[in-house]
């Protein structure tokens, strides 16, 4: 089985002709446990499922959980690159729907940081993955370190993630913030997640509008609004994506309205807004440190 899955692997990255760069998104929050990586890996299972070749990248290194919630345990991880020296393209894991992910690992505390050799290894392997994948997906975990916050914020777009909570809108606001401060030209887009109904959403979104264009004279966009649903719970015990464990719960069908304005409104390719790649973008900032 893991031959095989090895096999469809590399068929999938080296025996596809260079074409456009892929689309790349950051999804962010301003605090843990507001439904970031569930987010993640089901949008990442719908895209595929459009017929995109998705690759979902955890952030979370040490404390990574994208692999449990797409189906398992996964042979090699983020950790495994940095400490091992495996180039990125060795990591990649295949997860259910056809979704290639890699994993953040986990029971590393330490801090991580990056030497210069793999910051330039780093640069090579995505470069690669931007002419093989669609969408390249970095789900950054909390209290992400300097490097992991840098490499989110070259993304096409990030998305930041919050639910109606007051703490959660505030800190939703201060990520926003840090976003600007480092890279103003940034698109941000905004999932509310949790919502009770459609209008408690659209209001959590406006209550983040108007304090961005209040204070920092910019616009950010309304992705869109996940209702509270009890089977997302039941899918991650079931360590399922809730798209594929429950294809017809209302939050299955919000995820698939927001894949599909992702893929039809296709911000990210602006010519205008896209006026540098993912990896220049990337270079400037670790250069800049």
């Amino acid at each position: 089985m893991k031959g095989d899955q090895a096999e469809n692997l590399r068929h999938r990255m080296f025996s596809r002709h260079i074409r456009k760069k892929a689309r790349t998104l950051a999804v962010v929050s301003g605090k843990g446990g507001v439904g970031k990586s569930n987010i993640s890996s089901n949008l990442a299972v719908i895209l595929t499922k459009q017929g995109f070749n998705v690759l979902v990248v955890d952030l979370d290194i040490g404390m990574g959980n994208i692999n449990l919630l797409l189906g398992g345990s996964a042979a090699k991880t983020m950790a495994d690159f940095i400490y091992r020296q495996e180039p990125l393209s060795e990591i990649v894991e295949l997860g259910p729907g056809g979704v290639s992910f890699i994993a953040g690992g986990n029971g590393f505390l330490e801090a991580v940081d990056l030497d210069d050799t793999t910051i330039d290894r780093m640069f090579y392997g995505f470069k690669r993955m931007e002419e093989i994948y669609d969408y390249i997906i970095f789900d950054m975990g909390g209290g992400a370190g300097q490097w992991m916050l840098r490499l989110s914020l070259a993304a096409d777009e990030v998305i930041v993630i919050t639910t109606p909570e007051a703490t959660a809108i505030m800190d939703s606001y201060s990520m926003m913030k840090l976003v600007h401060r480092v890279r103003p030209d940034a698109r941000l887009l905004v999932i509310c997640n949790r919502a009770d109904h459609v209008k408690q959403g659209i209001e959590t979104f406006r209550r983040l509008q108007k304090a961005m264009k209040s204070f920092l004279q910019k616009e950010i966009h309304l992705l869109g609004i996940l209702p509270e649903d009890p089977s997302m719970r039941k899918a991650v015990l079931a360590n399922r994506p809730v798209y594929l464990e429950f294809p017809k719960a209302s939050i299955s069908k919000s995820l698939e309205k927001i894949a599909l304005s992702l893929t039809e409104a296709n911000p990210g390719k602006n010519p205008v807004y896209m006026k540098d790649s993912f990896i220049t973008r990337l270079q400037r900032l670790f250069y800049s440190r």
